[in-house]
C-alpha cells in the first residue's frame, strides 16, 4: 500500500465505504459521513461503529479539513 493509498481512504465513511460528502467527527475520533452516523445513533447505539467502545457523548460536528 502506498502513502496515497492511505490519504485516499481517509475519505472514506467506515460504516458505508462510500467517499465521504458531509464528513463529520464522532467523540470516538473517528470521522463519519454524517448520514451513515446518524442512521447508527438512532438505532439507539452508543458505542463507536470503528471500535466498539462506548461514546462518551453523541455529539457530531463537522470535519473542515477532510
Amino acid at each position: 500500500m502506498s502513502p496515497n493509498d492511505d490519504a485516499l481512504h481517509a475519505f472514506v465513511c467506515p460504516i458505508s465505504g462510500d467517499v465521504m460528502r458531509d464528513p463529520v467527527s464522532c467523540a470516538d475520533g473517528h470521522t463519519y459521513e454524517r448520514s451513515e452516523i446518524e442512521r447508527w445513533l438512532a438505532t439507539g447505539a452508543c458505542t463507536s461503529p470503528s471500535t466498539g467502545a462506548r461514546l462518551p457523548h453523541l455529539h457530531v460536528v463537522p470535519n473542515h479539513a477532510l
